[in-house]
């Protein structure tokens, strides 16, 4: 499956009562094809978190980083790795719920 990405920095400022604030800067789009999504729990403190990891191939980009958030399907997907095969680039993406 192909999906259309927009792909998102993290911007941190500091709120006005000392707290932090982080605000998602658009960088551009790709497309994204999607391989099978893996769901696991992970226990916590404060209780039980759901996590979904999923691979997906686009093409080559240096702006694709660890730590930026992909945007499809609704949700928020953090890169947590990626690697350079032959042009396309192979990201390990994570989201919490």
């Amino acid at each position: 499956m192909r999906v259309l990405a927009d792909l998102c920095d993290g911007v941190e400022s500091e709120t006005p009562y000392g707290g932090r604030a982080v605000s998602w800067e658009p960088l551009g789009s790709a497309w994204l094809k999607l391989g099978a999504r893996r769901r696991r729990e992970r226990s916590e403190p404060g209780g039980v978190r759901v996590v979904e990891t999923v691979t997906a191939e686009t093409r080559s980009d240096s702006r694709m980083a660890t730590g930026r958030v992909l945007r499809f399907g609704g949700g928020d997907w953090r890169i947590v790795s990626g690697e350079t095969v032959g042009g396309r680039a192979i990201l390990n993406l994570e989201r919490t719920r």
